[in-house]
């Protein structure tokens, strides 16, 4: 009888640890809902209209072609850049839109394969022009820089500019919102989101540097463990990037200025 118990427990075990270990993908495809995290406040990639509660951007258009090709429905999970990482370990949503590749982010979740790269500029008000024209011109004193709470940026301003000053803001507010309102000198962000800023707000500039700074792969997060999840969405970026996918997506959303 002893024995039998055990063997029950140690079936019990086995069976419990098996129902934890299935795939995001087998969940995927039981449901027919694929979850992503988004933030929708990075423009061009993920972009919220209050309004609708409604997303645009390239993310999006990628999460849309992902779930059609998974033959599911997609359901985009409001989130942002602090608990970005936490959403994916926690089991919140199956993966996030774009995110830069960070040792940091690694060490509790999991990456796609990367399908485009960026780098690091600063933006300031174009009145200001003659003050700033390079990077060395930032990292003063008497500067104020801002970053978002969260974001790759938030660490990079500490590490780029030591003797400025520092202003950390949280979502839903947003560094470059700082910059308009003279609250801050500067701010950095992406030169894909940098283009667009400058487009959008005619006063602002992109600081004409000698070369922007860290440049770093772009892919999606997903559960660390989940190896069978990770390889499906590895094998759909190569099939996609292969057919052009990514390439015609870049030129509709203007990744590059």
């Amino acid at each position: 009888m002893k024995m039998l118990k055990i063997a029950a427990a140690i079936l019990f075990c086995m069976t419990a640890t098996q129902a934890s270990a299935q795939s995001a993908l087998q969940d995927i495809l039981n449901t027919g809902v694929l979850k992503v995290g988004t933030t929708g406040d990075w423009n061009p990639m993920t972009m919220r209209d209050p309004a609708t509660n409604s997303y645009t951007g390239y993310d999006i258009d990628v999460m849309n072609e992902l779930a059609n090709d998974l033959g599911v429905e997609v359901e985009f999970v409001a989130t942002d850049w602090k608990t970005l990482v936490s959403g994916v370990t926690s089991g919140k949503y199956h993966m996030t839109g774009s995110a830069s590749i960070s040792p940091a982010r690694a060490k509790a979740a999991g990456y796609s394969d990367s399908y485009f790269s960026l780098a690091t500029v600063p933006l300031i008000l174009a009145r200001n022009a003659d003050r700033f024209m390079d990077w060395d011109d930032l990292n003063n004193p008497d500067v104020t820089v801002a970053a978002t709470l969260g974001t790759t940026q938030e660490k990079q301003v500490k590490n780029f500019f030591p003797d400025a000053e520092h202003k950390i803001v949280e979502a839903p507010a947003r560094d470059f919102q700082e910059v308009l309102a003279g609250r801050a000198d500067a701010h950095i962000t992406s030169n894909v989101e940098a283009f667009k800023l400058v487009e959008q707000y005619p006063q602002m500039m992109i600081v004409p540097v000698s070369a922007p700074k860290a440049p770093t792969p772009i892919a999606m997060l997903l559960p660390q463990a989940d190896q069978v999840w990770i390889n499906y969405v590895n094998t759909w970026i190569a099939l996609k990037r292969e057919r052009g996918f990514f390439d015609g997506l870049g030129k509709k959303w203007k990744l590059q200025n």
